[in-house]
């Protein structure tokens, strides 16, 4: 059951990664097609979002797999 839920709870971080990537895409236009340098902040702020959360599941995927082993 609670590896269920984990499975869950990592899904969502993961659909949440996959949201985060897509919505990048106007500002990775507007900033190295259009040199717009508020794109690039945001652009630096999300990616270093998407770094904190890939950390947050990989720990996760991590402990997981060795409460299984």
């Amino acid at each position: 059951m609670q590896i269920c839920v984990l499975k869950n709870n990592e899904m969502k971080k993961f659909e949440e990664l996959k949201t985060l990537v897509s919505s990048l895409e106007e500002d990775m236009d507007k900033f190295y097609n259009k040199q717009n340098g508020a794109a690039g902040t945001r652009l630096r702020k999300a990616m270093q979002d998407m770094k904190n959360l890939a950390q947050e599941i990989r720990t996760e995927v991590q402990e997981t797999k060795n409460k299984e082993a």
